[in-house]
């Protein structure tokens, strides 16, 4: 049902009243906003997408589906304004049947300055699901099922996914009342280290720590599904040991073939493959990047994933692309200024800038990733896994299902 959902029209907080409730924003096209190219396929590879799409769940492992203002001098007020649009549009010609939701991820302050603060978590989760529940193509994911629900009914679901857990210090209750609240994915850390273990950005990676080690068991009893994108490489080795579950990375790249600390080292990624996990290959401006393809587009992105197809197998494999509606680059610079937070990346070699990448600019491209494959020779089998039959096999062990 992947090309056939059923979207009326639904527009954010249509059911308020804009100038009175709300403030509205001017915000981007969710469709075609760039001329981003779109894989040129024959007759019959195009209907052989088609049928791909028809016939399989097809899941984002890592998204965000705000929309973003057209004008990115407003994306400070926008994300401080503590109500975001969805873009149902862009979601609807996807082909997603699920999407993991990365919401904010940690760099908008609301009601308090740290965007990781409690009380600023709380109240994006629940933004979300007010909105959500005014419409029928998007409802929250809740268990496995909910996946062979989307799909059957031609609608979306929506995983809600912290990136690093909020400020629970070591009242891990509070993990209990995330999964009331219909988080089913977290990671560890986000980039910065924690009382947990250490982010990607910490330069010294001391690993999971005492309170870390129950915080994973806490997960697994509970079944959340942990995520590994944002830790450290040792941090990353000890969660993967110490989980009796799959985890998975949701969005990075291999640092085999480009050594940013946001991309994950090979052992790293056999360590996680080994452990039955799964691996979403991401999208977002100037991280999957390579030495043969250093201007980022969906090249550079696939190149990544036929390193780890390669290195770990086509069970170990997805696409969390981490892409926006709107301008993600002026995104990164803007917020990058505005937190004050420095680059962690050290001797890369000199690249090109994009101003969006190329063939997979915003969620509302998913489907490009199956062209890419049909163009390239993949099976219709080892499609089928790497656009979501990967993700469903390690949530139905997670979620109990």
């Amino acid at each position: 049902m992947g090309s056939g959902k059923r979207y009326g029209g639904y527009k954010s907080w249509s059911w308020l009243e804009a100038g009175r409730d709300y403030r509205a924003f001017k915000l981007a096209r969710e469709v075609g906003r760039v001329p981003s190219k779109v894989i040129e396929l024959s007759k019959a590879e195009e209907e052989r997408v088609e049928e791909i799409i028809r016939k399989n769940i097809v899941i984002s492992l890592h998204d965000h589906t705000f929309v973003w203002p057209e004008n990115p001098g407003e994306f400070i007020e926008y994300a401080r304004n503590g109500r975001w649009w969805i873009g149902y549009e862009g979601l609807a010609v996807s082909g997603l049947d699920g999407v993991f939701e990365g919401m904010l991820d940690g760099v908008a302050p609301m009601r308090s300055p740290d965007p990781w603060d409690w009380d600023n978590v709380i109240h994006q989760i629940g933004m979300i699901q007010a909105d959500i529940d005014h419409q029928d193509l998007v409802f929250v994911a809740k268990r496995a099922g909910d996946f062979e629900r989307a799909f059957r009914e031609g609608r979306v679901t929506m995983v809600i996914h912290l990136e690093g857990p909020p400020n629970i210090r070591e009242d891990l209750s509070r993990v209990e009342i995330l999964y009331g609240l219909g988080v089913r994915c977290m990671g560890i850390a986000y980039s910065r280290g924690n009382e947990f273990g250490s982010g990607l950005a910490d330069r010294v990676d001391r690993g999971l720590t005492d309170l870390g080690y129950e915080l994973v068991r806490r997960m697994n009893r509970l079944g959340m599904l942990i995520d590994l994108a944002h830790a450290g490489d040792r941090t990353s080795l000890d969660v993967i040991e110490a989980s009796k579950d799959p985890v998975v990375i949701t969005h990075a790249g291999a640092r085999a073939l480009w050594p940013s600390r946001r991309m994950k080292p090979d052992e790293v990624i056999q360590a996680l493959a080994e452990k039955g996990g799964v691996f979403g290959v991401e999208a977002a401006p100037h991280t999957t990047i390579t030495r043969n393809n250093l201007r980022h587009s969906i090249e550079s992105v696939m190149e990544h994933f036929q390193y780890i197809e390669k290195l770990v197998g086509i069970d170990h494999v997805a696409f969390g692309s981490d892409t926006i509606f709107g301008d993600h680059v002026a995104l990164h610079s803007i917020f990058r200024e505005y937190l004050a937070l420095t680059s962690i990346e050290e001797n890369l070699p000199p690249f090109p800038r994009v101003e969006y990448v190329d063939g997979l600019e915003n969620p509302s491209e998913f489907r490009n990733i199956v062209r890419w494959l049909v163009k390239h020779g993949y099976s219709d089998q080892e499609i089928a896994k790497v656009i979501g039959g990967n993700i469903l096999r390690v949530v139905r062990r997670v979620w109990r299902e």
